[in-house]
């Protein structure tokens, strides 16, 4: 994937602008129905869009807690510790018409690869943007594993910078929907 470009999301029924080199986890191996997958060329951070069922029985802020603890809980993390918690103001979104209330999140959690024993501390940054009416929150996740002492590539190949939280924020800000019937009849 070239420079941020708007990128169609869930067959096209939403779009957002990924950062530089996204790659498309789908094309690489199978990703769920509610989730769109993109991951960074070189550093082992990946950016993540799902569509989840809305939980009415929490509100607010509680709400992004319960959301960052059940990706702790898929993910087998050892250890969740959240470091912030603030309100997104809705008017900086493009979904703000949609949306009823946004969160953001920031915090760790220490979780170990797919057949490794040792458990590195993973920051995660979430935003949660409420659709209520569609019943849906809408979760995005910026999931930033500590560097690994990777060869450098050749002098030829330049991979694109790590992203950094300006490149989380254009995509959760520039979330667009374009088809509300991705949501099924209401």
């Amino acid at each position: 994937m070239e420079p941020s470009r708007n990128y169609p999301l869930f067959g096209g029924a939403f779009s957002s602008i990924l950062p530089p080199g996204a790659i498309d986890v789908s094309d690489l191996r199978p990703v769920p129905d509610n989730q769109e997958v993109f991951c960074h060329p070189v550093t082992d951070q990946s950016l993540i869009v799902e569509l989840l069922e809305f939980q009415a029985h929490v509100l607010g802020e509680a709400a992004a807690r319960y959301h960052f603890e059940d990706v702790g809980g898929v993910q087998g993390a050892r250890a969740v510790q959240v470091e912030s918690v603030q309100p997104l103001n809705l008017e900086n979104l493009a979904l703000r018409g949609y949306c009823q209330e946004a969160w953001v999140l920031s915090g760790k959690q220490q979780v170990a690869k797919e057949n490794q024993q040792v458990a590195k501390d993973v920051t995660l940054n979430l935003a949660l943007l409420r659709l209520p009416q569609y019943q849906t929150d809408l979760l995005l996740t910026f999931s930033q594993p500590p560097p690994d002492n990777r060869p450098s590539l050749g002098p030829g190949n330049v991979p694109p910078p790590p992203w950094n939280l300006g490149d989380f924020e254009q995509l959760v800000t520039s979330l667009t929907l374009h088809d509300p019937n991705i949501f099924g009849p209401q």
